[in-house]
């Protein structure tokens, strides 16, 4: 498969969907593949309003190519991690101009899970199981991880799972808090389009806000949170805003309801 293949991109409205195209190798991490998802995702913060990422064929991502990794590093130690966060397409994924939504499916271990876990929104079906095999491996994460994995399942339960290789569940990775909505086989990007539809209405400003102030809101003390708070609260405030509470007022914009 050639370079320029190895990530996908198209347009559907205002959604962008990145899918990660090395089936053979289980959509595994190497270089050309970092360097392409770190341009289709800032691509789609200029050119959409949401982002979903998928990996094609049989599995999401299983993480680093380690048969790239065990070459390279054997020739060069330097190479070891040839990108700084900065130029992480995670950082962008997490922090970037748009919500992103991760459709799981299938292996998503190692930075596989390190890139869902940069996702706003995750859906996993019920093929998909979750692991961090490095320690088996004698290496340790690069992606991010020991920063969101931590946050999102808790630093403790992901100790055990590098320690002991432990395998996760679909259901488990939902108890634990590594996925918002578990569906059946092979309904994982319907999901996230569902919701990326969704997402789309939303004030572009509000979605900004949401995932840009709220995780770094986590990293302050109680009264700079307040503060800061306030502020971003102040900025999203627009004509749109104004116009949205006219519509809520005049019983035209959709009311909330208990789901069906």
């Amino acid at each position: 498969m050639s370079e320029e293949n190895v990530v996908t991109y198209e347009l559907e409205g205002d959604v962008a969907l990145i899918g990660m195209n090395r089936p053979t190798k289980r959509n595994a991490m190497s270089p050309e593949l970092t360097k392409l998802l770190l341009e289709y995702v800032l691509r789609a913060g200029q050119e959409a309003k949401c982002g979903i990422l998928y990996g094609h064929g049989e599995n999401f991502c299983a993480g680093l190519d380690l048969s790239w990794a065990a070459k390279t590093w054997a020739d060069d130690r330097t190479a070891r991690n040839p990108y700084s966060h900065r130029d992480d397409p995670r950082e962008a994924i997490g922090r970037g101009n748009i919500p992103f939504i991760a459709a799981l499916h299938g292996a998503t271990l190692g930075g596989g899970l390190e890139t869902a876990c940069a996702a706003h929104v995750r859906v996993a079906d019920e093929t998909t199981f979750f692991g961090l095999p490095e320690g088996t491996r004698g290496i340790y994460i690069g992606g991010g991880g020991s920063v969101r994995i931590a946050r999102v399942l808790g630093f403790s339960r992901m100790q055990d799972m590098m320690l002991t290789g432990r395998v996760l569940t679909p259901e488990e990775g939902e108890r634990f808090g590594l996925v918002h909505y578990l569906v059946p086989k092979g309904q994982a990007l319907a999901k996230a389009k569902e919701l990326a539809r969704r997402i789309v209405k939303n004030a572009p400003l509000a979605n900004f806000a949401i995932t840009n102030s709220l995780p770094r809101l986590q990293d302050m003390n109680y009264d700079d949170g307040l503060y800061f708070e306030r502020i971003v609260g102040e900025y999203t405030r627009s004509p749109e805003s104004i116009e949205r509470l006219r519509q809520f007022l005049d019983k035209t914009a959709p009311r909330l309801k208990m789901p069906d």
